[in-house]
């Protein structure tokens, strides 16, 4: 990149040297960017624009402008945006676009900014987290096929199956407490992008994602979510 102008968000940032920060950014031309930048970073869940230049993985940022007014999350949406913030960080590849999970995390920050006033908050913040990963995982190059099994067999509403990530949906024998049934598995096939997911999709997919994005992670969990649960429990 040559001066480059990106234009995106900040995900992370931690201090480098004295009076420079190495900055991670998703951004709309190149997904996951990443830099030194020799000021102040800007706040997170900000558009901003800058521009990059260089050739190795970590570049030079200069010209930070922040777009919009600050942007504050309280209780779960706070929770929420790190969550966002820290999968995007984890997962992404370096600089590769990622235009429909761009668009998704643009939408997904401006819907938690309205949590306060749904109805049914916590169903509110399920659907958009879902659609938020739906986008991640497509793009990340896992969309699936909730119409066949790992063998390509169709998917029978009677039987249970076991996800596995490389292979898809596994028959298996007998039910436990991580396996998806048929029924449930097939109630994808008739979903509309874009649309808000029925009861019975929201069931599977907070399930399914969960497992997907714990075995895309390995072994380090989600600071986020142990951060989450902590705060729930402490409420409770």
């Amino acid at each position: 990149m040559r001066n480059e102008v990106l234009h995106g968000y900040l995900i992370h940032h931690r201090k480098y040297r004295e009076r420079s920060h190495i900055v991670h950014l998703f951004t709309q031309e190149h997904g996951r960017v990443d830099g030194i930048l020799r000021q102040t970073p800007p706040p997170q869940y900000q558009p901003i624009s800058l521009q990059a230049s260089g050739k190795s993985d970590l570049k030079n940022f200069t010209k930070l402008e922040i777009v919009n007014q600050p942007i504050f999350f309280f209780g779960d949406a706070f929770f929420s945006g790190f969550y966002l913030n820290e999968i995007l960080l984890r997962l992404c590849p370096l600089e590769v676009e990622m235009p429909q999970t761009f668009l998704q995390y643009a939408e997904t920050l401006s819907s938690l900014q309205t949590m306060a006033q749904q109805i049914n908050p916590n169903e509110f913040l399920r659907q958009i987290l879902r659609k938020f990963e739906h986008e991640l995982i497509e793009e990340l190059g896992y969309p699936l096929d909730f119409s066949v099994d790992a063998s390509q067999a169709d998917i029978n509403p009677l039987q249970y199956y076991q996800f596995q990530l490389n292979a898809g949906f596994m028959p298996i024998v007998q039910a436990s407490r991580a396996s998806l049934s048929g029924q449930q598995i097939l109630s994808m096939c008739n979903y509309e992008k874009g649309m808000d997911f029925n009861s019975e999709q929201l069931q599977l997919l907070s399930k399914l994602y969960r497992q997907m994005i714990s075995s895309l992670l390995g072994d380090r969990p989600l600071k986020s979510r142990q951060l989450w649960i902590q705060n729930s429990q402490t409420k409770a």
